[in-house]
C-alpha cells in the first residue's frame, strides 16, 4: 500500500520541480526511484542529506529506493560549476568509499528487510567501466542532439558566465552519462523516477529523454530545492569545512552544535526537511517556539532528532553533556569523561601552553600554572590576586594558592583546564 509521496514532500518544503504525471504514476502502485551520490569521500556530509531523506520518505511511502554511487560520474565534473574536474578514483578507493557510504545509508534506508521495497545500492562504474567510447557515442550519443544539450540551463550558465574556464567536452557530456544511468536502471530495475537537487533538473530530464527515445517508454523527474541559509552563507559548511556524517571527520559534539546554532528562520525550515516528525508535531513546536524564542525549542529538537538519527542516543547525550561544560554547570568528573577529540572540539581556539610531564608528576604550583610557566595571566602578582578572589578553577573546580596540579588532574592523561571567572579558559597540554 503506497501513500502520497509528492504530498509529503510538498508540505515539508522539499519539492522544487516535478514532471507532470509523476504524482499519479506513484499513486498507481509501488514504483522505483533513485538518487545519485558522489563517492569522492568515504563519508556523506550534510549536503547529501536532503537526497537521502527523499529516498527515506520514498521508502516510507511504500516505494523502492535505489541509492546510486556515482563511481563513473564521480570521475568527471558536472557542469553546474560546483566542482573542478575530479581525479580518477582507483577501484580500491572507490570500494572503500562505497562501503563507508553504505554503512551510513543503513541508518536511513532499510536494505535488509527482504520486503519488496527493500533499498538497493548500485554503482554506475559497474556498467560504465566496460562501455567503450565508440559504443557509447553510437548507442547513446546519436539519440540526443547538441541543440538539446546546449539548451540546458546548467550548460548555458557555464557558456555565458564570466569565468574564463569555458566548458570542457568531458563536462558537456556529463548529462549524457547521467542520462544513460537512468536508462540503464529503467531497463534493469524498472526504475521510473530520478530525484535530485534542483540544479540536476537538466541532467535528469536528459535521462527521461533517453528513456523515451531509446526505451520507448516514460521516465519521471522530481527535484528538491537547494538548501540555503537565511544569512546567505553556505548550508552544510562550518568554519572547518564540510559537516560530515562520519564521527571521525566531524565529532557528534560539533555535529550537534551545528544544528543547535541554526537561526530561528532556518530551524523552522530544517525541522521539516531533516526530521521525520509529523506535521502536527512540527506545527506545535513552531507555535511553542514563537511564544518563547529565547528557549530555542526548535533548534534543540532539530539537533536532538538529527544527531540520534546520524549517530546514536549515547552520542547525543555525550554532546549535550559536552555543551554543558562550556555553558552550564559541570564537574571535573564530567570533563574526565570526554574523549580527546571532543575535548579539543569544545576548547578549539582556547589558548594553550605545553608543560613537561615531569612538572605535573612533581606537582605544579598554581602561580607557575597561571603565570610563570604559561603566561595565561600577565604576572605572578595578578595570579595571586585572582586566587585570593576565588576566581580560579582547575577542571571546573575552584582552587586556592596552595593547590598543586598533579597527574590526578589530567584529562585523557594529557590536558588540564584552567579557568578565570566564567569565560576565560586556558588549556595545559602535558608533553
Amino acid at each position: 500500500m503506497t501513500s502520497n509521496f509528492v504530498e509529503e514532500l510538498t508540505w515539508r518544503g522539499m519539492l522544487h520541480d516535478v514532471m507532470p504525471g509523476t504524482e499519479e504514476h506513484l499513486l498507481s502502485g509501488m514504483q522505483s526511484a533513485y538518487v545519485g551520490i558522489d563517492p569522492t569521500a568515504d563519508s556523506l556530509h550534510i549536503g547529501h542529506l536532503v537526497g537521502v531523506m527523499m529516498l527515506r520518505h520514498f521508502q516510507l511511502a511504500g516505494h523502492k529506493p535505489y541509492a546510486l554511487i556515482g563511481g563513473a560520474t564521480g570521475m568527471i565534473g558536472d557542469p553546474s560549476g560546483k566542482s573542478n574536474e575530479r581525479n580518477l578514483l582507483d577501484e580500491a578507493t572507490l570500494a572503500k568509499n562505497q562501503a563507508g557510504i553504505k554503512a551510513q545509508l543503513t541508518r536511513f534506508l532499510d536494505f535488509n528487510s527482504g520486503k519488496d521495497n527493500s533499498a538497493v545500492l548500485v554503482n554506475n562504474y559497474d556498467w560504465m567501466k566496460e562501455f567503450s567510447f565508440l559504443e557509447f557515442i553510437r548507442d547513446v550519443g546519436k539519440h540526443i542532439t547538441v541543440n538539446y544539450m546546449m539548451a540546458k540551463d546548467s550548460v548555458k550558465k557555464r557558456l555565458t558566465s564570466e569565468s574564463n574556464d569555458g566548458l570542457s567536452f568531458t563536462e558537456f557530456t556529463y548529462q549524457l552519462v547521467q542520462g544513460y544511468d537512468f536508462l540503464h536502471l529503467y531497463r534493469t530495475h524498472n526504475c521510473t523516477l530520478q530525484m535530485g537537487g534542483s540544479d540536476q533538473w537538466g541532467n535528469i530530464t536528459t535521462g527521461t529523454e533517453l528513456i523515451r527515445r531509446i526505451g520507448g517508454s516514460k521516465g519521471y523527474a522530481l527535484t528538491c530545492p537547494l538548501i540555503t541559509k537565511a544569512d546567505g552563507t553556505k548550508f552544510g559548511k562550518s568554519e572547518g569545512g564540510n559537516v560530515w556524517l562520519d564521527a571521525e571527520r566531524t565529532s557528534p559534539y560539533k555535529f550537534y552544535q551545528y544544528w543547535l546554532n541554526t537561526s530561528d528562520e532556518d530551524a523552522e525550515k530544517y525541522i521539516k526537511i531533516f526530521t521525520f516528525l509529523s506535521k502536527e508535531e512540527i506545527e506545535s513546536l513552531v507555535n511553542e517556539h514563537k511564544e518563547a524564542p529565547h528557549l530555542r525549542v526548535l533548534q534543540k529538537r532539530l539537533a536532538d532528532e538529527i544527531t540520534v538519527m546520524v549517530h546514536s542516543q549515547e552520542d547525543l547525550d555525550n554532546a549535550k553533556q559536552a555543551s554543558n561544560i562550556l555553558f552550564g554547570k559541570s564537574t571535573s568528573e564530567d570533563l574526565k569523561k570526554l574523549n580527546e577529540k571532543t575535548f579539543l572540539d569544545i576548547f578549539e581556539g582556547v589558548p594553550q601552553a605545553e608543560i613537561a610531564r615531569e612538572e605535573i608528576e612533581n606537582g605544579l604550583d598554581m602561580i607557575g600554572a597561571l603565570a610563570a610557566k604559561t603566561n595565561f595571566l600577565a604576572s605572578n602578582g595578578e595570579a595571586r590576586r585572582e586566587l585570593k578572589q576565588n576566581s580560579i578553577s582547575v577542571n571546573k573546580e575552584k582552587v586556592k594558592e596552595d593547590y598543586s596540579i598533579t597527574t590526578e588532574d589530567l584529562i585523557n592523561n594529557k590536558f588540564v583546564l584552567l579557568q578565570r571567572g566564567k569565560k576565560n579558559y586556558f588549556v595545559l597540554v602535558v608533553q
